[in-house]
């Protein structure tokens, strides 16, 4: 049986006051660090490192249809026509499939690319005159059509790059969803919360996304490194996978872990810590083992080893290490 590895993500790297060559040579070497360690699921790495335009933000805003942004000193906000720096995340997208493209050539096993959801979107840009989108019915409606329709673009680039990938996942960031549906997400003024999204409109959005990237030809999954990951909220809304943190899994999640897994979808398991020492092989082994034994499961070979979460804050020769961490309990796992 085969058990598979990959990265959440981000990766260290960049500097946002560097040179375009330095980055671009930064980017090149996140990629073959990727490709050399997780050879069976490749993705696209971020180096948020970059600056604002390589954030999960700028990226879910560069993929984005019809709607243009701008960069102002309290963050991204919606804007009638794109800015300097919303050109500049899009132009760098470009490049950085580019650059994958070139150093996977015949890739023939599952290709993973990131995308920020949008919720997380919602709770991180603001409206043209102020306050988050999170704030308006209209704008979050319209940013969500807005993301659909731009990930159907996406997949179908992504799709004429990697041509021999047997499939494509895209993966789609909401560490903000469980705070947007516990009303945690401060106002403008700081001073207070935004309502709570309620369950069926936070589907919703979610189910509009999914449809997208399922009609497009590829397989959205769900991710999200914060506690409280609404698991059956995602799969009922489309996602056909979940990627998680399992040290902020709370154990009343477990019946729905079980069922996503018995259900045959990928469970990204995020076992690999991100900051702390890492753990031996044998110990991350062990804790997987321990885990399935204890939602009375089997080894699924949908299961995929991964990062707690991303590896941006990370050295380089950490996020390597924990990159091949991660490939070797998969196939210790095997």
């Amino acid at each position: 049986m085969s058990v598979l590895a990959t990265g959440i993500g981000s990766m260290p790297g960049g500097d946002a006051l560097g040179n375009e060559a330095d980055n671009a040579r930064s980017y090149a070497e996140a990629v073959r660090v990727v490709v050399g360690e997780l050879p069976d699921v490749v993705h696209v790495p971020e180096l948020p490192g970059r600056g604002a335009g390589a954030s999960m933000t700028g990226r879910g805003l560069a993929v984005m249809s019809g709607l243009g942004a701008d960069l102002q000193p309290a963050g991204w906000r919606l804007t009638d026509h794109s800015g300097v720096d919303h050109r500049r995340a899009r132009s760098l997208l470009a490049q950085d499939l580019d650059a994958v493209e070139e150093l996977t050539q015949d890739f023939a096993g599952v290709f993973k690319t990131q995308v920020a959801g949008p919720w997380t979107l919602a709770a991180t840009v603001e409206k043209p005159r102020g306050d988050k989108v999170l704030s308006d019915h209209g704008a979050r409606r319209e940013l969500t059509e807005s993301l659909a329709e731009g990930l159907r673009d996406h997949v179908a680039d992504v799709r004429r790059r990697m041509t021999q990938a047997s499939e494509l996942i895209i993966q789609i960031d909401e560490p903000a969803l469980p705070a947007v549906l516990a009303a945690q997400i401060p106002t403008a003024s700081g001073w207070g919360k935004h309502r709570a999204v309620h369950p069926p409109e936070a589907s919703a959005a979610l189910e509009l996304v999914c449809a997208a990237i399922s009609d497009a030809g590829a397989t959205p999954i769900v991710h999200s490194c914060a506690p409280g990951f609404p698991i059956t909220l995602v799969r009922g809304a489309g996602a056909r996978g979940i990627s998680l943190d399992l040290d902020l899994l709370d154990t009343s999640s477990y019946d729905a872990l079980a069922d996503a897994v018995e259900s045959g979808d990928r469970v990204l398991l995020g076992v690999v810590p991100t900051m702390n020492d890492l753990p031996t092989d044998k110990q991350v082994v062990e804790r997987v083992l321990r885990l399935l034994d204890m939602l009375g499961l089997d080894l699924s070979p949908n299961l995929v080893i991964t990062p707690a979460c991303g590896l941006a804050g990370a050295s380089t020769t950490r996020a390597r290490q924990a990159l091949a961490l991660a490939a070797g309990v998969a196939r210790s796992l095997a």
